[in-house]
């Protein structure tokens, strides 16, 4: 948080069993900001972005809230989705052994793309995208409409009347249809930004810094949560580019801490009890022993 103007940021949470959530920036393995949340959402993220002036680039696996919070405060940014996290997308809505021809040849497409190391080879993976279309995205369009010998799938509503037949098929292709439009594939390949050192990937932040904080977690698992967020602070802290030695971080007033003022005893009056709690005989409310008047 020095106000350095960064080429390549790259954005991820990590969330506790205790129902938090730390939003993470780094560069160059190094964490640069963090930022306790509940969920990802825009409010928390820009939130983050607005403690860092707008970097070159953000890669980004495009979580909840973040596109919409990118757009406000880091608007001259440009953007690179992680590719992993688009194969897991689609693999999520194909399967990875697609039973369709359309599905196969989609499926065929998405593990390209972490295989495109030069601008012409990811030039020629959205031609393939685009002739994928031509042939098969009339299935995408299709529709079954409600009748009394139409099965429905369980997603749909009970009162829709009609649904996308091909509805994963339509999702993985709409998917890959967006991020095209929106340029943020191929970043990482753009000649403008060749001086750049720029991942297609989160997979600096996924392993360099959440696989330990989770590791970090589980070797001292029992933490409370205000504990587990301490560690964590601690851990970005230390390893953040331009960190002080803890020793360095006490000042004076550390040494003489305000102790609270112990507290004097107060004694109840002496007397009968006007209003208590306890049991009484003459309510006849005590405990009773032995077989409590049994013949």
């Amino acid at each position: 948080m020095t106000g350095e103007v960064y080429d390549c940021v790259q954005l991820d949470g990590i969330y506790l069993s205790g129902g938090w959530c730390c939003l993470i920036a780094i560069t160059r393995g190094h964490p640069i900001a963090w930022q306790w949340c509940d969920q990802e959402k825009k409010v928390v993220w820009a939130a983050l972005m607005n403690t860092l002036p707008a970097p070159r680039v953000v890669v980004t696996d495009g979580g909840r809230g973040i596109h919409a919070a990118l757009g406000e405060c880091w608007a001259t940014t440009r953007v690179q989705r992680c590719l992993v996290h688009v194969q897991r997308n689609m693999r999520t809505y194909l399967t990875s052994k697609p039973r369709t021809d359309a599905g196969k040849a989609l499926w065929a497409l998405g593990k390209q793309l972490t295989r495109l190391p030069e601008p012409d080879d990811a030039a020629k993976w959205l031609v393939g995208l685009n002739a994928w279309h031509e042939l098969y995205g009339h299935l995408t369009r299709q529709r079954t409409y409600r009748s009394d010998d139409t099965l429905a799938p369980s997603w749909v509503k009970p009162t829709q009347t009609w649904w996308y037949t091909h509805a994963n098929l339509r999702k993985a292709y709409r998917l890959l249809q967006r991020l095209a439009r929106e340029q943020t594939l191929f970043t990482y390949l753009d000649p403008d930004l060749a001086d750049l050192q720029i991942a297609s990937t989160t997979n600096w932040i996924e392993g360099g810094i959440n696989a330990q904080l989770r590791r970090l977690l589980a070797t001292h698992r029992g933490m409370t949560c205000e504990h587990q967020r301490r560690a964590i602070e601690w851990y970005l802290y230390l390893h953040s580019e331009h960190h002080k030695a803890p020793a360095k971080l006490i000042n004076p007033e550390h040494y003489t801490p305000n102790t609270p003022r112990h507290r004097e005893p107060r004694n109840e009056p002496i007397g009968p009890v006007e209003y208590d709690i306890h049991p009484t005989a003459e309510e006849g409310l005590w405990a009773r022993k032995g077989w409590a008047g049994r013949p």
